[in-house]
């Protein structure tokens, strides 16, 4: 069975709400019974609820990567409150006594047996998929439409940069606010978050020159999208396949949404992937209308870093569970890898855990990059593509973190060379980074954000996590 610790429960919880009210359950005593199948593979137990009858939550590792949570309880909630009583209980050491499973709760696992079985009897045999078919004509109409709205926003945009920033008002403003509903009606929600983005740049205020810089370099984001949209589905319609782009982002800039059966047949998954994650940070995107959820994970195997993102619309925020920081090593079946460049976007349908091991610390420096000269031109390139992570993140080695007559900070590599820190994104980190013993900032490795900054042309650092030969230490979590 899964190793089940606290981390890994607070994982599964739908919200943190549920979390406090799992582990009140048990505060109260509102459990009358622990048990555990012979096999120790489900556990059960008796909570009492809100009436008289009692609920009887469950939890199901027949298949470790996929346990199934069961509750008699009304709650929409998977897995409810009192599924994590039960788990938290086991967490800590609760007695569990070795009973029969129920028959209600037997029959639906000799179910979920068979089912599972089927899928595996399939994937043996070689039965592909079935792969959803695609309206060629719906798609070409909407080539067609998305193509209609490029040329829209290229007239936009050319008559804002004709009037000349500092001619822009109010109404130049609405016009743009106007565009950003219209684009939607093109397909292109890409174009309405750049627009959007534009706007805010716009409506801010504050000092003109930056405003300026800013709202060209947004300016500069806008004309490589119609450029590069514009290339692509004239590509597009010309192939009788109207294949998907499956190496740059230009598919996601133009509103589509990947799914696993997609990245699987194009080859973007790998089977049997352990991630660690090394930072987490939530903020709020105004010009995505949404939420984001956003970790930063190291696969084990190959070093590379990766990038989980959930997207939280305003409207249906109240209705998602929030993401949050993960603190153990997650066993991942299969990883599912969207196109990219750096800090590649991943998802997983599963996974299982184990708890973080000084090998697994000693193993995560071994990948941090020594040379700060070779890193910056990874990055510069990274930044060339208008439509990459303007944000890209890597790992690097730190000989020593060092302090300038002003207070500034810089870290050094084997090598001499030094790279600034200075905050980047909303959250401060640098300051903190002041506040931790000397000796912890010597031979270590730095998870570092960069950004490249209009006004002065300097890349920025920001760091997010360090890793010294015992811990990982977060500066944002």
């Amino acid at each position: 069975m899964v190793e089940i610790t606290e981390t890994w429960i607070d994982s599964l919880a739908p919200n943190s709400a549920a979390i406090k009210n799992g582990h009140d359950l048990i505060k109260k005593g509102k459990f009358t019974a622990f048990h555990q199948s012979e096999d120790e593979l489900v556990l059960f137990g008796i909570c009492a609820g809100s009436g008289k009858t009692p609920y009887t939550p469950s939890a199901d590792f027949v298949f470790p990567d996929k346990p199934v949570m069961r509750c008699s309880c009304p709650s929409r909630q998977i897995p409810c409150k009192h599924v994590l009583g039960l788990l938290y209980a086991y967490s800590d050491g609760k007695p569990f006594s070795t009973e029969v499973v129920p028959d209600e709760l037997a029959a639906k696992r000799e179910k979920a047996e068979k089912r599972e079985e089927k899928k595996a009897k399939e994937a043996a045999e070689g039965t592909a998929p079935k792969t959803k078919k695609v309206n060629k004509s719906a798609l070409k109409k909407k080539i067609m439409a998305q193509l209609q709205g490029l040329d829209v926003l290229e007239k936009l945009t050319f008559s804002l940069i004709r009037r000349g920033l500092g001619t822009l008002d109010a109404k130049e403003l609405k016009i743009i606010q106007e565009h950003v509903k219209q684009m939607g009606s093109f397909y292109l929600n890409g174009a309405q978050i750049q627009l959007r983005k534009l706007h805010m740049i716009l409506s801010a205020g504050g000092n003109p020159e930056y405003t300026y810089s800013f709202a060209a370099e947004q300016f500069a984001v806008i004309h490589a999208f119609i450029k590069k949209g514009r290339a692509h589905l004239n590509a597009k319609l010309e192939d009788p396949e109207l294949a998907l782009d499956h190496e740059s982002t230009i598919e996601e800039w133009l509103g589509h949404a990947w799914q696993l059966s997609e990245l699987k047949e194009a080859r973007l998954v790998s089977p049997e992937a352990e991630l660690i994650q090394l930072s987490f940070l939530s903020y709020d995107d105004a010009s995505r209308l949404e939420f984001v959820d956003n970790g930063y994970w190291m696969q084990m195997d190959s070093g590379e870093i990766h990038s989980t993102v959930q997207y939280r619309p305003y409207k249906a925020a109240k209705l998602m569970r929030e993401e949050d920081s993960f603190f153990e090593v997650a066993r991942v079946p299969a990883l599912y890898r969207y196109p990219g460049d750096m800090n590649r976007r991943v998802r997983y349908e599963s996974f299982t855990s184990r708890p973080l091991e000084e090998q697994d610390i000693a193993q995560i420096r071994q990948y941090a990059a020594g040379s700060y000269i070779e890193a910056i031109k990874k990055v510069k390139n990274q930044l060339k593509n208008p439509l990459g992570d303007p944000n890209p993140v890597m790992l690097l080695h730190v000989d020593k973190v060092v302090t300038d007559e002003e207070g500034r900070l810089f870290i050094a590599d084997a090598g001499g060379d030094t790279l600034g820190l200075q905050d980047v994104i909303g959250d401060t980190t640098v300051q903190l980074v002041k506040y931790l013993p000397e000796d912890s900032l010597k031979d270590i490795a730095m998870l570092v954000l960069f950004d490249h900054q209009p006004q002065s042309g300097q890349l920025r650092a920001q760091p997010l996590s360090i890793v010294n030969k015992h811990e990982i230490i977060r500066l944002l979590y």
